[in-house]
C-alpha cells in the first residue's frame, strides 16, 4: 500500500515539474520572438536607408540628367526661327488638301522680315507626266540658285526620273488626277500654290504647262515679275456666249453677272493673292456646283472672285502668249518647223500693254503651246534669240 501510495505521489509529483516547466517556457519564448522580431526589423531599416541613399546618389541624379539631355533638344526645336523660315526640306508629306491649304493660308502680320529674305519666284508646273521641254528650263534656271524653286504636279502614278543634278529633281508634290475644265483642275492649281506657299521665301507664283517655254533669261523675268505693282491674271467681262453665257444666276449673291469674268488658266500672281486663292471658302463651292461644262471652271473661278476682292491688285493681262489665230478649244501647237527666228520676233515684237500703269513693249515673258520636237531647234536658237 505504502509503495501504491509512494508511486502514486511520486507520479503526483513528477507532473509538478512538467507543468512548472512548460510554464517557464511559454514566458521566454514570446521574449525571444520579439528580440528576433526587433533585429530583423533593424536590419531591415538598415538597409532600406543604405538603398535609399544609394539611389538618391547614383540612380535618380542619372536618370534626370539623361532625360533632361534628349528632352530638352525636342522641346526647343519647333520654336527655332528656322523652322518657319526655312522651306520643308522634302515636298512629300501626308497632308490631306484640307489640312494642306488650311497650313498654308498662315501669313504674318507683321510686313518686316526678321531675318534677311531672299525673295524667289515659285515655277509650278502643272503637267500630266514628263517634261519635254526640260534641258530649255535648265538652262534657263541655270546660275541663279537661290532665286527660284520648282514645283510638279502631275499624274499620281506618273513617276519621275530625274538625275539628281537636275533642277526638277524630287520637285513632285503629292498630286491627284486633273480634268481640263472641271473643278479638278482648279483644285491642283490651289494644291500648287498651296505647296509653294509653304516656302516663306516664295514671293511670286507662275502657273506653266509642260509645254510652256520662257521668252527671256531668267534676269529679265526676275526682274519684271519682282518690280511688277501688279500680279498677271487676264479677267475680262464677255458678253458672248463663251463669257457671260457660262453664267448661272445660282451664284447670287456671292457672285452677281456683274462681276463674272473670263481669262487664261495660266497666271501670275503675288503672295497675297495667292493666299486668297487658297484660303477661299465662299466662292469655291458657288464654282463646284454651278459652274460645270460647258462652263469651264479654270476660265472663270480664279479671275472672278479676285476681281471681286482685289481688282486694283490685277493687270487684268495674261504674260504667257499663245496662239488662237486656228480656232478651236485649244490654241495652236508649234513643233520643229516652226522654230525659227522670224517666229520669235512675231512673238516679240509689234505689242503694246502697259506696265506698273506705263507704256510698255515687253508685253509677254512666256509662251505656249510647244511640242517636244521643238526641243532641238529652240536649244540651238536659244542663246540668240532668247538670251539664254
Amino acid at each position: 500500500m505504502q509503495t501504491r501510495i509512494g508511486s502514486v505521489g511520486s507520479l503526483e509529483e513528477g507532473k509538478d515539474p512538467v507543468i512548472t516547466t512548460r510554464t517557464s517556457q511559454s514566458k521566454t519564448l514570446p521574449l525571444r520572438a520579439l528580440q528576433l522580431f526587433g533585429f530583423f526589423l533593424a536590419l531591415c531599416i538598415g538597409f532600406s536607408i543604405i538603398s535609399i541613399y544609394t539611389i538618391r546618389r547614383f540612380g535618380i541624379y542619372n536618370t534626370v540628367t539623361t532625360v533632361k539631355s534628349t528632352f530638352v533638344p525636342c522641346a526647343e526645336e519647333p520654336n527655332s526661327l528656322d523652322h518657319w523660315r526655312k522651306p520643308p526640306s522634302s515636298l512629300l508629306h501626308s497632308m490631306s488638301d484640307k489640312e494642306l491649304l488650311w497650313r498654308a493660308s498662315f501669313a504674318p502680320r507683321i510686313k518686316k522680315y526678321p531675318f534677311n529674305r531672299l525673295p524667289k519666284i515659285a515655277f509650278m508646273f502643272l503637267t500630266k507626266g514628263p517634261l519635254p521641254l526640260a534641258p530649255l528650263w535648265e538652262r534657263f534656271f541655270k546660275g541663279h540658285e537661290g532665286l527660284y524653286s520648282v514645283y510638279i504636279h502631275s499624274l499620281p502614278s506618273f513617276k519621275a526620273e530625274f538625275p539628281s543634278s537636275s533642277v526638277f529633281y524630287r520637285r513632285q508634290i503629292p498630286s491627284q488626277v486633273a480634268e481640263w475644265g472641271r473643278m479638278s483642275m482648279c483644285d491642283a492649281e490651289r494644291r500648287l500654290l498651296a505647296n509653294a506657299l509653304l516656302d516663306i521665301s516664295n514671293e511670286w507664283f507662275i502657273l506653266l504647262s509642260e509645254s510652256c517655254i520662257p521668252l527671256y533669261n531668267f534676269s529679265v523675268i526676275y526682274q519684271y515679275i519682282m518690280k511688277s505693282k501688279h500680279s498677271f491674271m487676264g479677267a475680262f467681262d464677255d458678253p458672248g456666249p463663251f463669257g457671260r453665257g457660262r453664267y448661272n444666276y445660282n451664284m447670287v449673291p456671292e457672285v452677281n453677272i456683274s462681276k463674272w469674268r473670263k481669262g487664261s488658266q495660266w497666271f501670275e500672281v503675288n503672295r497675297k493673292l495667292a493666299i486668297n486663292i487658297v484660303e477661299d471658302v465662299t466662292y469655291y463651292p458657288k464654282f463646284e456646283q454651278f459652274c460645270r461644262p460647258a462652263c469651264y471652271v479654270d476660265e472663270h473661278y480664279f479671275p472672278t472672285m479676285l476681281t471681286i476682292q482685289t481688282p486694283n491688285l490685277l493687270a487684268n493681262r495674261s504674260i504667257t502668249w499663245v496662239d488662237w489665230s486656228r480656232g478651236g478649244p485649244h490654241p495652236g501647237t508649234f513643233g520643229r518647223s516652226d522654230i525659227t527666228e522670224d517666229f520669235f520676233k512675231r512673238i516679240l515684237e509689234g505689242h503694246q500693254c502697259r506696265y506698273n500703269d506705263q507704256p510698255s513693249s515687253i508685253c509677254f515673258l512666256f509662251a505656249r503651246k510647244f511640242a517636244p520636237s521643238a526641243m532641238e531647234p529652240l536649244l540651238r536658237i536659244a542663246q540668240k534669240v532668247l538670251g539664254f
